[in-house]
Protein backbone atom coordinates (compact mmCIF):
# COMPACT_ATOMS: atom_id res chain seq x y z
CA UNK A 1 0.00 0.00 0.00
CA UNK A 2 3.03 2.28 0.18
CA UNK A 3 2.72 5.20 -2.23
CA UNK A 4 -1.00 4.73 -2.79
CA UNK A 5 -2.76 8.05 -2.19
CA UNK A 6 -5.51 7.98 0.40
CA UNK A 7 -8.81 9.72 -0.24
CA UNK A 8 -7.60 12.52 2.02
CA UNK A 9 -4.47 13.17 -0.04
CA UNK A 10 -5.58 12.02 -3.50
CA UNK A 11 -4.47 14.33 -6.33
CA UNK A 12 -7.10 16.72 -7.64
CA UNK A 13 -8.90 15.57 -10.78
CA UNK A 14 -8.98 18.10 -13.61
CA UNK A 15 -12.56 18.33 -14.86
CA UNK A 16 -12.07 21.01 -17.49
CA UNK A 17 -9.50 22.15 -20.02
CA UNK A 18 -7.72 25.13 -18.43
CA UNK A 19 -6.52 26.21 -21.85
CA UNK A 20 -10.03 26.68 -23.24
CA UNK A 21 -11.14 30.31 -23.47
CA UNK A 22 -14.66 31.70 -23.48
CA UNK A 23 -16.17 35.03 -24.42
CA UNK A 24 -19.67 34.04 -23.29
CA UNK A 25 -19.35 35.79 -19.91
CA UNK A 26 -16.76 37.07 -17.48
CA UNK A 27 -18.34 34.57 -15.08
CA UNK A 28 -16.53 31.87 -17.06
CA UNK A 29 -13.11 33.10 -15.89
CA UNK A 30 -11.41 31.70 -12.83
CA UNK A 31 -10.10 33.62 -9.85
CA UNK A 32 -7.17 36.01 -10.03
CA UNK A 33 -4.10 34.45 -8.38
CA UNK A 34 -3.94 37.24 -5.79
CA UNK A 35 -7.56 36.62 -4.84
CA UNK A 36 -6.96 32.89 -4.65
CA UNK A 37 -3.93 33.48 -2.43
CA UNK A 38 -5.97 35.72 -0.13
CA UNK A 39 -8.62 33.02 0.10
CA UNK A 40 -6.02 30.44 1.09
CA UNK A 41 -4.50 32.80 3.66
CA UNK A 42 -7.91 33.24 5.29
CA UNK A 43 -8.33 29.49 5.69
CA UNK A 44 -6.21 28.78 8.77
CA UNK A 45 -7.59 28.45 12.26
CA UNK A 46 -10.99 29.40 13.64
CA UNK A 47 -12.62 32.84 13.59
CA UNK A 48 -16.13 34.01 14.51
CA UNK A 49 -18.83 33.31 11.93
CA UNK A 50 -21.58 35.32 10.21
CA UNK A 51 -19.41 38.36 9.56
CA UNK A 52 -18.01 38.85 13.07
CA UNK A 53 -14.52 38.14 11.74
CA UNK A 54 -11.47 40.39 11.18
CA UNK A 55 -11.68 40.09 7.39
CA UNK A 56 -15.21 41.43 7.23
CA UNK A 57 -14.34 44.20 9.70
CA UNK A 58 -11.39 45.22 7.53
CA UNK A 59 -13.57 45.11 4.42
CA UNK A 60 -16.09 47.46 6.01
CA UNK A 61 -13.34 50.03 6.52
CA UNK A 62 -12.02 49.61 2.98
CA UNK A 63 -15.53 50.09 1.59
CA UNK A 64 -15.92 53.28 3.63
CA UNK A 65 -12.77 54.53 1.97
CA UNK A 66 -14.29 53.95 -1.44
CA UNK A 67 -17.90 54.95 -0.80
CA UNK A 68 -17.84 57.35 2.14
CA UNK A 69 -17.43 57.34 5.93
CA UNK A 70 -21.12 56.79 6.70
CA UNK A 71 -21.64 53.75 4.48
CA UNK A 72 -22.77 50.38 5.79
CA UNK A 73 -22.21 47.08 4.01
CA UNK A 74 -23.39 43.48 3.92
CA UNK A 75 -21.48 40.65 2.25
CA UNK A 76 -23.79 38.32 0.31
CA UNK A 77 -23.59 35.14 -1.75
CA UNK A 78 -24.66 36.16 -5.26
CA UNK A 79 -25.23 39.14 -7.49
CA UNK A 80 -28.93 38.37 -7.72
CA UNK A 81 -29.03 38.13 -3.94
CA UNK A 82 -27.31 41.49 -3.66
CA UNK A 83 -29.92 43.11 -5.90
CA UNK A 84 -32.84 41.49 -4.07
CA UNK A 85 -31.54 42.44 -0.62
CA UNK A 86 -30.65 46.00 -1.63
CA UNK A 87 -33.93 46.74 -3.41
CA UNK A 88 -35.99 45.26 -0.59
CA UNK A 89 -34.08 47.42 1.86
CA UNK A 90 -34.81 50.56 -0.16
CA UNK A 91 -38.53 50.02 -0.71
CA UNK A 92 -41.79 49.26 1.02
CA UNK A 93 -43.56 46.07 -0.02
CA UNK A 94 -46.38 47.96 -1.75
CA UNK A 95 -43.98 49.94 -3.92
CA UNK A 96 -42.51 49.23 -7.37
CA UNK A 97 -39.01 49.50 -8.81
CA UNK A 98 -38.14 51.13 -12.12
CA UNK A 99 -35.43 49.65 -14.34
CA UNK A 100 -34.27 49.79 -17.95
CA UNK A 101 -36.04 47.57 -20.47
CA UNK A 102 -32.84 45.49 -20.77
CA UNK A 103 -32.14 45.25 -17.03
CA UNK A 104 -30.54 42.08 -15.68
CA UNK A 105 -32.86 42.25 -12.67
CA UNK A 106 -35.81 42.20 -15.07
CA UNK A 107 -34.77 39.50 -17.54
CA UNK A 108 -32.05 37.36 -15.99
CA UNK A 109 -32.83 36.87 -12.32
CA UNK A 110 -35.79 34.52 -12.61
CA UNK A 111 -38.27 37.02 -11.15
CA UNK A 112 -36.30 36.89 -7.89
CA UNK A 113 -37.26 40.38 -6.72
CA UNK A 114 -40.94 39.77 -7.41
CA UNK A 115 -40.84 36.30 -5.85
CA UNK A 116 -38.79 37.08 -2.75
CA UNK A 117 -39.61 40.72 -2.19
CA UNK A 118 -43.08 40.90 -3.73
CA UNK A 119 -41.95 44.03 -5.56
CA UNK A 120 -43.20 44.90 -9.04
CA UNK A 121 -40.59 45.80 -11.67
CA UNK A 122 -41.53 48.44 -14.25
CA UNK A 123 -39.30 48.72 -17.34
CA UNK A 124 -38.32 52.08 -18.82
CA UNK A 125 -37.41 52.62 -22.48
CA UNK A 126 -33.66 52.49 -22.95
CA UNK A 127 -32.78 51.72 -26.58
CA UNK A 128 -29.12 52.53 -25.93
CA UNK A 129 -29.15 50.87 -22.50
CA UNK A 130 -29.32 54.17 -20.60
CA UNK A 131 -32.33 55.48 -18.68
CA UNK A 132 -33.41 59.04 -19.50
CA UNK A 133 -34.32 61.37 -16.59
CA UNK A 134 -37.47 62.52 -18.43
CA UNK A 135 -38.71 58.92 -18.76
CA UNK A 136 -37.97 58.41 -15.07
CA UNK A 137 -40.07 61.40 -14.05
CA UNK A 138 -42.99 60.41 -16.30
CA UNK A 139 -43.04 56.87 -14.89
CA UNK A 140 -42.97 58.05 -11.28
CA UNK A 141 -45.80 60.51 -11.79
CA UNK A 142 -47.84 57.94 -13.74
CA UNK A 143 -47.67 55.56 -10.78
CA UNK A 144 -48.94 58.03 -8.20
CA UNK A 145 -52.61 57.19 -8.68
CA UNK A 146 -54.49 55.01 -6.18
CA UNK A 147 -54.67 52.04 -8.57
CA UNK A 148 -50.92 51.87 -9.21
CA UNK A 149 -47.90 50.60 -7.29
CA UNK A 150 -46.04 53.81 -6.37
CA UNK A 151 -42.37 53.89 -7.29
CA UNK A 152 -40.00 53.37 -4.39
CA UNK A 153 -36.69 52.95 -6.20
CA UNK A 154 -34.88 53.20 -9.50
CA UNK A 155 -32.24 50.59 -10.29
CA UNK A 156 -29.47 51.29 -12.83
CA UNK A 157 -26.97 48.83 -14.27
CA UNK A 158 -23.37 50.08 -14.44
CA UNK A 159 -21.89 49.19 -16.86
CA UNK A 160 -25.09 48.65 -18.81
CA UNK A 161 -26.45 45.49 -20.37
CA UNK A 162 -25.43 46.86 -23.77
CA UNK A 163 -21.87 47.61 -22.72
CA UNK A 164 -22.33 51.33 -22.18
CA UNK A 165 -21.59 53.42 -19.12
CA UNK A 166 -23.47 56.10 -17.21
CA UNK A 167 -21.36 59.24 -16.83
CA UNK A 168 -21.20 60.89 -13.43
CA UNK A 169 -23.30 63.75 -14.81
CA UNK A 170 -25.97 61.34 -16.05
CA UNK A 171 -26.12 59.55 -12.69
CA UNK A 172 -26.37 62.87 -10.83
CA UNK A 173 -29.27 63.96 -13.06
CA UNK A 174 -31.12 60.71 -12.40
CA UNK A 175 -30.46 60.90 -8.65
CA UNK A 176 -31.66 64.50 -8.49
CA UNK A 177 -34.89 63.69 -10.33
CA UNK A 178 -35.48 60.54 -8.29
CA UNK A 179 -34.81 62.12 -4.91
CA UNK A 180 -36.92 65.12 -5.84
CA UNK A 181 -39.82 62.69 -6.32
CA UNK A 182 -39.12 60.71 -3.14
CA UNK A 183 -37.54 57.77 -5.01
CA UNK A 184 -34.33 56.08 -3.92
CA UNK A 185 -31.61 54.98 -6.35
CA UNK A 186 -29.80 51.64 -6.55
CA UNK A 187 -26.91 50.67 -8.81
CA UNK A 188 -26.46 47.08 -9.96
CA UNK A 189 -22.67 47.20 -10.01
CA UNK A 190 -21.79 43.69 -11.14
CA UNK A 191 -19.39 45.43 -13.56
CA UNK A 192 -19.04 48.75 -11.74
CA UNK A 193 -15.25 48.34 -11.77
CA UNK A 194 -15.24 48.24 -15.59
CA UNK A 195 -17.34 51.39 -15.80
CA UNK A 196 -15.20 53.23 -13.24
CA UNK A 197 -11.99 52.39 -15.09
CA UNK A 198 -13.55 53.39 -18.42
CA UNK A 199 -14.45 56.78 -16.97
CA UNK A 200 -11.29 57.24 -14.91
CA UNK A 201 -13.38 57.50 -11.73
CA UNK A 202 -13.54 55.86 -8.33
CA UNK A 203 -16.27 53.43 -7.32
CA UNK A 204 -17.87 55.93 -4.96
CA UNK A 205 -17.46 58.81 -7.39
CA UNK A 206 -19.97 57.10 -9.69
CA UNK A 207 -22.40 56.06 -6.95
CA UNK A 208 -22.73 57.05 -3.30
CA UNK A 209 -20.84 60.33 -3.65
CA UNK A 210 -23.44 61.31 -6.26
CA UNK A 211 -26.30 60.43 -3.90
CA UNK A 212 -26.91 56.82 -4.95
CA UNK A 213 -28.54 55.12 -1.96
CA UNK A 214 -27.35 51.55 -2.43
CA UNK A 215 -24.91 49.61 -4.59
CA UNK A 216 -24.68 45.91 -5.38
CA UNK A 217 -20.92 45.77 -5.76
CA UNK A 218 -19.71 42.76 -7.71
CA UNK A 219 -16.29 41.21 -7.29
CA UNK A 220 -17.05 37.90 -8.99
CA UNK A 221 -16.81 39.28 -12.54
CA UNK A 222 -13.71 41.27 -11.55
CA UNK A 223 -11.52 38.30 -10.62
CA UNK A 224 -13.25 36.92 -7.55
CA UNK A 225 -15.01 33.62 -7.01
CA UNK A 226 -17.91 34.31 -4.65
CA UNK A 227 -17.43 37.99 -3.91
CA UNK A 228 -20.53 40.21 -3.71
CA UNK A 229 -21.46 42.93 -1.24
CA UNK A 230 -24.29 45.43 -0.74
CA UNK A 231 -23.14 48.94 0.16
CA UNK A 232 -25.59 51.60 1.37
CA UNK A 233 -24.79 55.31 1.51
CA UNK A 234 -25.89 55.51 5.12
CA UNK A 235 -27.56 53.07 7.48
CA UNK A 236 -30.76 55.15 7.57
CA UNK A 237 -31.25 54.60 3.84
CA UNK A 238 -31.69 50.86 4.37
CA UNK A 239 -32.43 50.16 8.03
CA UNK A 240 -33.49 46.56 7.45
CA UNK A 241 -30.39 45.51 5.54
CA UNK A 242 -29.06 43.01 8.07
CA UNK A 243 -32.45 41.37 8.69
CA UNK A 244 -33.28 41.15 5.00
CA UNK A 245 -29.96 39.49 4.23
CA UNK A 246 -30.85 36.60 6.52
CA UNK A 247 -34.46 36.35 5.33
CA UNK A 248 -33.32 36.36 1.71
CA UNK A 249 -30.94 33.41 2.30
CA UNK A 250 -27.88 35.59 1.65
CA UNK A 251 -26.09 35.52 5.02
CA UNK A 252 -22.85 33.53 4.79
CA UNK A 253 -21.79 31.60 7.87
CA UNK A 254 -18.13 31.60 6.81
CA UNK A 255 -18.19 35.20 5.64
CA UNK A 256 -14.43 35.59 6.00
CA UNK A 257 -13.91 33.79 2.69
CA UNK A 258 -16.03 36.22 0.68
CA UNK A 259 -14.62 39.19 2.57
CA UNK A 260 -11.04 38.05 1.99
CA UNK A 261 -11.65 37.97 -1.76
CA UNK A 262 -13.18 41.44 -1.77
CA UNK A 263 -10.32 42.75 0.36
CA UNK A 264 -7.79 41.39 -2.14
CA UNK A 265 -9.59 43.24 -4.92
CA UNK A 266 -10.42 46.51 -3.17
CA UNK A 267 -7.73 47.15 -0.57
CA UNK A 268 -5.21 48.00 -3.28
CA UNK A 269 -5.49 48.48 -7.02
CA UNK A 270 -6.23 44.93 -8.15
CA UNK A 271 -9.81 45.87 -9.03
CA UNK A 272 -8.43 48.58 -11.32
CA UNK A 273 -5.84 46.31 -12.94
CA UNK A 274 -8.40 43.58 -13.58
CA UNK A 275 -11.03 45.90 -15.04
CA UNK A 276 -8.45 47.71 -17.16
CA UNK A 277 -7.23 44.42 -18.61
CA UNK A 278 -10.77 43.30 -19.46
CA UNK A 279 -11.64 46.67 -21.00
CA UNK A 280 -8.46 46.73 -23.07
CA UNK A 281 -9.18 43.25 -24.41
CA UNK A 282 -12.68 44.34 -25.43
CA UNK A 283 -11.28 47.38 -27.21
CA UNK A 284 -8.77 45.17 -29.04
CA UNK A 285 -11.57 42.80 -30.06
CA UNK A 286 -13.77 45.65 -31.29
CA UNK A 287 -10.98 47.06 -33.44
CA UNK A 288 -10.24 43.62 -34.85
CA UNK A 289 -13.91 42.95 -35.60
CA UNK A 290 -14.07 46.07 -37.74
CA UNK A 291 -11.46 44.51 -40.01
CA UNK A 292 -13.48 41.33 -40.63
CA UNK A 293 -15.48 42.82 -43.49
CA UNK A 294 -18.96 44.12 -44.08
CA UNK A 295 -20.75 41.01 -42.79
CA UNK A 296 -19.67 41.78 -39.20
CA UNK A 297 -20.85 45.08 -37.81
CA UNK A 298 -20.52 46.52 -34.31
CA UNK A 299 -23.98 47.35 -32.99
CA UNK A 300 -23.14 49.36 -29.85
CA UNK A 301 -20.26 51.57 -28.79
CA UNK A 302 -17.65 49.65 -26.77
CA UNK A 303 -17.05 51.38 -23.46
CA UNK A 304 -16.33 48.61 -20.96
CA UNK A 305 -15.73 44.87 -21.42
CA UNK A 306 -18.57 43.86 -23.75
CA UNK A 307 -18.60 43.88 -27.55
CA UNK A 308 -21.83 43.53 -29.54
CA UNK A 309 -21.77 42.69 -33.24
CA UNK A 310 -24.17 41.47 -35.90
CA UNK A 311 -23.13 38.62 -38.19
CA UNK A 312 -24.65 35.82 -40.28
CA UNK A 313 -26.44 33.28 -38.08
CA UNK A 314 -24.63 30.29 -39.57
CA UNK A 315 -21.25 31.92 -38.98
CA UNK A 316 -22.12 32.64 -35.35
CA UNK A 317 -23.30 29.07 -34.77
CA UNK A 318 -20.11 27.52 -36.11
CA UNK A 319 -17.79 30.02 -34.44
CA UNK A 320 -19.47 29.75 -31.04
CA UNK A 321 -19.03 25.99 -31.15
CA UNK A 322 -15.28 26.58 -31.37
CA UNK A 323 -14.90 29.58 -29.04
CA UNK A 324 -17.98 30.14 -26.83
CA UNK A 325 -19.83 33.46 -27.00
CA UNK A 326 -23.44 34.48 -26.43
CA UNK A 327 -26.11 35.17 -29.04
CA UNK A 328 -27.82 38.22 -27.60
CA UNK A 329 -30.48 38.61 -30.29
CA UNK A 330 -31.18 35.54 -32.44
CA UNK A 331 -33.49 37.54 -34.73
CA UNK A 332 -31.44 40.63 -35.45
CA UNK A 333 -32.36 40.63 -39.12
CA UNK A 334 -32.89 38.21 -42.02
CA UNK A 335 -30.30 35.51 -41.48
CA UNK A 336 -28.53 37.68 -38.90
CA UNK A 337 -27.90 37.45 -35.17
CA UNK A 338 -26.45 39.92 -32.70
CA UNK A 339 -23.60 38.35 -30.73
CA UNK A 340 -22.20 39.48 -27.40
CA UNK A 341 -18.55 38.93 -26.51
CA UNK A 342 -17.46 39.57 -22.92
CA UNK A 343 -13.80 39.82 -22.00
CA UNK A 344 -12.33 38.98 -18.59
CA UNK A 345 -9.42 40.05 -16.42
CA UNK A 346 -7.35 37.22 -17.89
CA UNK A 347 -8.29 37.65 -21.57
CA UNK A 348 -5.04 38.04 -23.48
CA UNK A 349 -4.21 39.52 -26.84
CA UNK A 350 -3.56 35.99 -28.04
CA UNK A 351 -7.07 34.98 -26.94
CA UNK A 352 -8.56 37.85 -28.92
CA UNK A 353 -6.44 37.03 -31.99
CA UNK A 354 -7.56 33.40 -31.81
CA UNK A 355 -11.23 34.40 -31.67
CA UNK A 356 -10.83 36.79 -34.59
CA UNK A 357 -9.10 34.01 -36.51
CA UNK A 358 -12.02 31.66 -35.90
CA UNK A 359 -14.52 34.29 -37.02
CA UNK A 360 -12.49 35.00 -40.14
CA UNK A 361 -12.27 31.30 -41.01
CA UNK A 362 -16.03 30.82 -40.60
CA UNK A 363 -16.79 33.92 -42.65
CA UNK A 364 -14.61 32.58 -45.46
CA UNK A 365 -16.29 29.14 -45.60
Amino acid sequence: MTGTPTAEHAPAIARHDPGRRSFASDNAAGMHPEVLAALAAANGGHVPSYGADPYTAALEEVLRGHFGPDTASAVVLTGTGANVVALQALTHRWESVLCSEQAHVLHDEGGALEHVGGTKLIPLPAPDGLVDPADLERAVRRAQGPMAAPVGALTLTQSTELGGVYSATHVRELVDVAHGLGVRVHVDGARLANAAVALGAGLGELTTRLGVDAVSLGGTKNGGGIAEVVVVREQAAAPGLARLRKQSLQLLSKARFASAQLLALLEGDLWVRNAAAANAAADLLARGAQDLGSRVRLTHPVRANAVFASMPADVAERAAARVPFFVWDPHHGPGQVEARFVTSFDTTGADVSALLGVLREELDR
